[in-house]
């Protein structure tokens, strides 16, 4: 009777031992393909995107079309590629979209931001308010944009720092596009000491413009007295040039004055304050 008990109990154990052995083949097979289809995928979603990037640029669309249209295509393959790894793990994907139809409004509340976001870049790239390879300042922040992706903008910074803008933030905000106009006024304003004559400050400046080659006759050099400061007396010029010229023009202008009216013997005046002591 004790040996038929053990048999039993030998042949249960071996069941079992036999069922762990088939299931653990079974769920290391499904693995093994969901890898499979992982790495193909992959393989597949990088070869599109060099597909889609280089009919995006055979056809000369704009650098912020081709960057928002790559970043569509490869967000939407992607999300293709995990439904399918999903499925190759045995979820059945009928299920996996009932479950996600079933938390609808917690997803929605989740992703109600990018979804804002992406909107924002469908309205920037239909009104074009910026391209790529313009300044813009907006949020606080300036930089040249690199790129325009679905969700985000990616600014660059002068001194090469990355930008990341919501789209949603640009498309309703204030945006200032520094590169949409070819030209762009130049404003300064020089304080000279009380006692220089107006009329040779004026002329010295006019001949320091004059010999700038960047700066445009039409519109005209503008040269004002604009204020009798506490300390100074304030002459504010203003100047227009190409906007590639801007930042060259304002800071050899300013090296320019300096040298000039230092020659010129016309001061820059400086804080002071006078006391006078009563005499008892």
């Amino acid at each position: 009777m004790m040996l038929l008990d053990v048999l039993a109990s030998n042949t249960k154990l071996e069941a079992f031992i036999n069922s762990l052995i088939e299931q653990g083949s079974q769920l290391g097979w499904t693995i093994i393909k969901a890898i499979i289809v992982f790495i193909v995928g992959r393989f597949i979603i990088r070869m599109i995107n060099k597909l889609v990037r280089r009919i995006l640029t055979k056809r000369d669309f704009e650098p912020s079309v081709k960057t928002f249209v790559g970043s569509l295509v490869n967000v939407t393959l992607m999300v293709l590629l995990i439904i399918s790894v999903v499925g190759a793990l045995g979820v059945q994907t009928t299920s996996f979209a009932a479950l996600l139809a079933s938390a609808g409004v917690a997803v929605g509340m989740a992703l109600s931001g990018n979804l804002s976001n992406f909107a924002g870049g469908l309205i920037i790239l239909l009104f074009k308010p910026f391209k790529v390879g313009d300044y813009i300042e907006s949020q606080g922040v300036g930089g040249t944009v690199r790129e325009i992706q679905i969700f985000h903008t990616i600014l660059v910074t002068p001194d090469n720092k990355n930008i990341f803008i919501p789209n949603g933030s640009l498309s309703s905000g204030v945006v200032t596009n520094i590169s949409n106009e070819s030209t762009r006024r130049v404003d300064w304003t020089f304080g000279v000491e009380y006692g220089c004559d107006y009329n040779h400050v004026k002329s010295v400046v006019e001949s320091v413009l004059a010999q700038d080659a960047r700066i445009l006759n039409e519109p005209a050099p503008f040269i004002a007295l604009s204020a009798l400061a506490d300390s100074s007396v304030n002459v504010v010029v203003r100047v227009w040039v190409k906007s590639s010229d801007y930042w060259g023009v304002y800071f050899d202008t300013n090296k320019a004055i300096y040298a000039t009216f230092n020659a010129e013997g016309i001061g820059f005046p400086f804080p002071q304050l006078t006391v006078h002591q009563a005499k008892d």
